[in-house]
This record gives structure tokens, C-alpha cells and sequence, in this order.
């Protein structure tokens, strides 16, 4: 650690700001401030945020690959962002209510899945929150596609 003294708060902020969507800024307040890659902006209310959070809710797949890289710490909503499933099971099997905990700015874990787009992850935790929902969904696309292939078959 460079120094003992605390970031100022208005690098932090600034920092985690421009995570929503500007990785040249973020490189340069990185260089200046390697401690920045840990440290997290209350925007008020306690709606604690990352750069790897912001990133990661904003859909910035690029800023998240490059604040990893640094050292930052993968959390479960930067885990389903990414669509890495075998990591989203291992948190909610240790700490189930993770399921239902919001992040940044009151973000679920299924709007962090769906930013990142991974069908897979998306199903597992949509299943994890309502599995009836889930399997009807399911049944509905099976007979749609179905239909879709008698159709072209005809």
C-alpha cells in the first residue's frame, strides 16, 4: 500500500462515476491512484457502489475486464453480469439470500444477468426466483418452437 492516507473523496467518486462508461478516464485516475481499484462511493442513502459495480450494472464488459485484471474483487452481481453461472451457484448455495439482496442503485441480481445477456444465467436465477414462473416460461418457448418447426416442416 502507497500510503495510510484516505483517497479523497472526490477521486472516488469521480472514479466510480466514469466506471459507468469511460475506461480511457478510469485507466488514467487508476495510474494516479492504484488504491482506487478497492474503494467504493456512497452516493447517499447507503447506495454504496464500485467501479467494478458500475461497470457491471452500466453493461461496460471492457471497464469490468480491465478493473479484474487490477486486482479488483468479483462480487455475485459482477459474477451473473459476466454470465459465469458456476460462481453464481457457489455464492447463493453459501449464502442463499444473496438471491434477494440488491446492489448498486437497488439492482437485483436477475437486471445484473440480464445486462450481461447470458441466457443460462439469466434462467438460473429467474428459476431461483420464481420456478413456477420459470417453467411455464420454459413450456411456452418448448411449444413455440415447436409450432415454429411443424410449421417450417409443412
Amino acid at each position: 500500500m502507497a500510503s495510510i492516507l484516505p483517497l479523497p473523496p472526490a477521486v472516488v467518486g469521480e472514479f466510480v462515476g466514469r466506471s459507468h462508461a469511460d475506461l480511457a478516464r478510469v485507466t488514467e485516475l487508476l495510474a494516479d491512484y492504484p488504491a482506487l481499484i478497492h474503494a467504493a462511493f456512497d452516493w447517499g442513502n447507503g447506495d454504496w457502489e464500485t467501479a467494478l459495480g458500475a461497470a457491471a450494472h452500466s453493461g461496460r464488459r471492457d471497464i469490468v475486464e480491465f478493473l479484474l485484471a487490477r486486482g479488483a474483487r468479483l462480487d455475485i452481481f459482477t459474477a451473473a453480469f459476466l454470465g459465469k453461472i458456476s460462481l453464481v451457484r457457489a455464492f447463493l448455495h453459501e449464502s442463499p439470500g444473496a438471491l434477494h439482496q440488491a446492489g448498486p442503485h437497488g439492482l437485483s441480481l436477475l437486471e445484473h444477468a440480464k445486462k450481461g445477456g447470458d441466457p443460462a444465467t439469466v434462467a438460473f436465477i429467474a428459476h431461483r426466483l420464481d420456478p413456477a414462473a420459470a417453467r411455464a416460461k420454459a413450456r411456452h418457448k418448448a411449444a413455440k418452437t415447436l409450432k415454429a418447426k411443424r410449421r417450417k416442416a409443412a
